[in-house]
């Protein structure tokens, strides 16, 4: 019996050519999927969201966000990793898969401060306790873990600040009260170090339970997408974290995996060139008379620097400068204003040089002063030293 000729619309719906297998390309191909389909009803139920033997919804994965996954586990040495859309979505997360109400969470003192906000208000309504802690002070988080502290956070560097912990002595402390510790490891990018092979002063390694980054800065390195991951070796730890991250609802799209994926071969050739732009423009300001400290952990007499000197060779191209008490906030912004070269605005690893005035004041229980946080590309190496006379006129720096 002859079929029925379809509707033009219906075969285009239902079209039966398939394009021919094996073609290949450099880049891996992009999978847009909101609905999956299934071969039969057998496959639709034998199918899990917990495994990537195969798929059940687009929001769960597709071939493009797996294989960003399997890419950003092997960075950051690391064998699970779930991708959620920023690097504060990645520290969140991990809180809300771990925490209940009772528990208490450890913070360091110079931790990213939204994630702190998220301490202060979300799970504070939620009856889940936080403390701060110094960083720079093992025994001081030994004293602060409690019956009830089930999540240390770790950050290295510290925010802004940049001071550089001991991270194999954190951790070790850690491990010996049965912790569950987690890394903010955007700064290191898993370029810096390995966050589950960190070596002690006495050359033993320790390693944390999870690994968190912001693929929005090194890994993506466009200054154009939004992402974050959350990284373990553990399986069970890994599934807890994968099935919160599923019920939150959290999930990235396709054209954003695709732009960390194509980013991702220059990652480690992008960190070294700011890396070195970073460490000239630093070296310059310390010689500034105008200027009281620079932060950078590559640098001596920067907080921690020792510790980053047995722990890494390579840093990001991220400093802070400290300036003398005797500038104003008016005289510091002016500066800010005059640059140039530098754009003002949030994050960095970008392919534009960025610098953002801070009051720490009301960023960490101790007082401090007027901080500039500068993010250098590696354009910005070749252009010293700085216009001194526009700088003069404008902000007062340099008479």
């Amino acid at each position: 019996m002859t079929k029925k000729p379809r509707k033009r619309s219906t075969s285009l719906i239902a079209h039966d050519y398939q394009p021919p297998a094996g073609f290949g390309a450099l880049q891996p191909p992009v999978h847009k999927a909101s609905t999956v389909v299934f071969a039969d009803t057998a496959a639709m139920r034998a199918r899990s969201w917990k495994s990537k033997a195969g798929y059940t919804y687009g929001l769960l994965g597709t071939p493009t966000t797996f294989t960003l996954e399997e890419r950003i586990a092997t960075l950051e040495g690391g064998v699970h990793t779930v991708l959620v859309p920023s690097g504060l979505a990645a520290i969140t997360v991990v809180d809300m898969a771990l925490l209940k109400t009772g528990d208490e969470m450890l913070i360091p003192d110079n931790a990213y401060g939204p994630s702190k906000d998220f301490a202060r208000h979300e799970l504070a309504r939620w009856g889940i306790a936080h403390r701060f802690y110094d960083p720079m002070d093992p025994p001081s988080l030994a004293a602060a873990i409690g019956d009830g502290t089930r999540l240390v956070w770790l950050e290295a560097p510290g925010s802004v600040t940049m001071e550089f912990p001991d991270l194999a002595a954190l951790v070790a402390v850690a491990r010996e009260r049965g912790v569950t510790a987690a890394l903010d490891n955007t700064w290191g990018a898993g370029v810096a170090f390995d966050p589950f092979r960190i070596a002690g002063a006495d050359s033993a390694s320790v390693a944390v339970d999870i690994s968190v980054q912001a693929l929005t800065k090194y890994p993506s390195g466009g200054g154009d997408v939004l992402m974050g991951s959350v990284t373990t070796r553990d399986a069970a730890l890994h599934e807890r974290i994968k099935g919160a991250n599923m019920r939150i609802g959290f999930g990235i799209g396709a054209n954003d995996a695709e732009l960390v994926l194509r980013s991702l071969p220059s990652l480690s050739v992008r960190y070294e060139a700011q890396d070195r732009a970073g460490r000239r423009l630093a070296e310059w300001w310390a010689s500034r008379p105008e200027v009281a400290q620079v932060l950078h952990p590559a640098l001596e007499g920067s907080p921690g620097h020792e510790h980053w000197k047995r722990l890494c060779t390579d840093a990001a191209g991220l400093f802070s400068i400290v300036f003398d008490e005797r500038y104003s906030r008016a005289q510091v912004d002016a500066f800010v204003d005059s640059l140039e070269l530098f754009r003002i605005g949030y994050s960095w690893a970008g392919p534009v040089s960025l610098v953002v005035p801070y009051e720490l004041a009301t960023m960490r229980s101790k007082p401090l002063g007027s901080y500039v946080r500068m993010m250098s590309c590696d354009t910005m190496a070749e252009r010293l030293p700085m216009p001194r006379a526009k700088l003069c006129a404008s902000s007062g720096f340099f008479a």
